[in-house]
């Protein structure tokens, strides 16, 4: 695990083919607020590390460098997004069941 916040900021920023202007826009910094992250000058608050979690879709800790797996937080989205999806069928179902009582 020898990457750190700056390492990761940048790498995931290049994975997605985004220049620093644009990856800065979507994060709400500018873009020399931006490089300072990526290359080690400053270091973020809690509420950039928060969004730039959001919008790379990774965890706390893989930002941070404390994990290398980013899987966790993949995993973690899709169960969150499959429980969505599984709640709005129980209530359907629960809606349904509800109507043929009253018929």
């Amino acid at each position: 695990m020898a990457r750190g916040f700056s390492d990761t900021m940048s790498a995931l920023r290049r994975q997605r083919g985004l220049s620093q202007r644009a990856a800065a826009a979507a994060l709400g910094i500018s873009q020399a607020l931006l490089s300072h992250y990526e290359n080690g000058a400053r270091e973020p608050g809690l509420a950039f590390v928060c969004r730039a979690c959001d919008y790379y879709g990774v965890t706390a800790d893989y930002l941070l460098g404390r994990a290398d797996d980013r899987a966790e937080s993949v995993a973690a989205d899709a169960l969150r997004g499959l429980a969505q999806e599984l709640r709005a069928l129980a209530d359907r179902a629960e809606n349904a069941a509800g109507g043929e009582d009253r018929a």
